[in-house]
C-alpha cells in the first residue's frame, strides 16, 4: 500500500537559520522555495535522498514541549554510508553530535545531532 517517505514538514522558528542548516550545512539541495503572502509563510522543499524535508516559517510558532519523548515523532534519521565520517563533516562545520554508538539489534552505529530549533536528528549507518 505505501511505497516509501515522500516528506516530512519542520516548522523552524527562524527560518533564515534553519534554511542555512538544512542547505548549507546539510547539503540538502533546495528544490523550490515560496513565501506564501497569506499566511505569512515561507515553505521551502529540500531534496533528500529520494524523499523531501518541506521547512515551514510560522509567525510565533509553539516551543517544542520536550526532547525526545514528547509525544509525536520522535525525530528523523538519515542513513549514512560511514557515521564516524558523517560525524566528523558536521563538526567540521560547528555541529555538535553525542558519542557514537552501536544499535545492539542490528550492530550499526548510529548517532544524534540537532537542528536549531532543538529537533533530534539522527544519522544511521547503511
Amino acid at each position: 500500500m505505501f511505497n516509501t517517505i515522500h516528506h516530512v514538514a519542520i516548522i523552524a522558528s527562524d527560518y533564515k537559520k534553519s534554511k542555512h542548516f538544512y542547505s548549507e550545512l546539510l547539503e540538502f539541495p533546495i528544490i523550490n522555495e515560496v513565501y506564501r503572502e497569506e499566511r505569512k509563510s515561507y515553505k521551502c522543499d529540500l531534496k533528500v535522498g529520494g524523499s523531501q524535508i518541506e521547512l515551514f516559517s510560522f509567525p510565533s510558532p509553539p516551543k517544542r514541549p520536550t526532547s525526545p519523548e514528547a509525544a509525536g515523532l520522535r525525530h528523523l534519521c538519515f542513513s549514512v554510508e560511514n557515521v564516524s565520517k558523517a560525524v566528523k563533516r558536521l563538526k567540521k562545520k560547528g555541529i555538535k553530535c553525542e558519542e557514537i554508538r552501536v544499535d545492539a539489534n542490528t550492530g550499526k552505529h548510529f548517532t544524534f545531532f540537532k537542528d536549531p530549533d532543538g529537533l533530534p536528528l539522527e544519522i544511521y549507518e547503511e
